[in-house]
């Protein structure tokens, strides 16, 4: 799992200890910025199930839909995590058990 330091906006806060990156078993681009006020949780946290978001692009939509924001991106972030993604694909998926249950959370969500 590939983990990016970066700053989020929104909401008339910012966090820039914010964490981006590509999440291999589960095949998605995440992101967690923010302390939850009462959990050890990030409050904004998107992309904790399979295939959430295939692209940063639909991460990005997420946020902003959201009240977020984190672009631009710095380049060389961009450039890694596009990289981290190319190479989790040699990787096998997940399936049997553990991915059945994985699928069933998704989808009660």
């Amino acid at each position: 799992m590939s983990r990016y330091t970066i700053t989020v906006t929104g909401q008339g806060r910012q966090d820039p200890d914010a964490i981006i990156g590509y999440d291999p078993p589960l095949r998605t681009y995440f992101l967690q910025a923010f302390p939850h006020d009462v959990t050890d949780d990030p409050a904004l946290w998107l992309g904790t199930c399979s295939h959430a978001f295939d692209r940063l692009d639909d991460l990005h939509h997420a946020a902003i839909a959201r009240g977020y924001d984190f672009m631009p991106l710095p380049h060389d972030i961009a450039a890694k995590l596009v990289e981290d993604q190319a190479a989790a694909g040699d990787r096998l998926p997940r399936d049997g058990a553990l991915q059945e249950l994985l699928n069933r959370l998704r989808d009660l969500g």
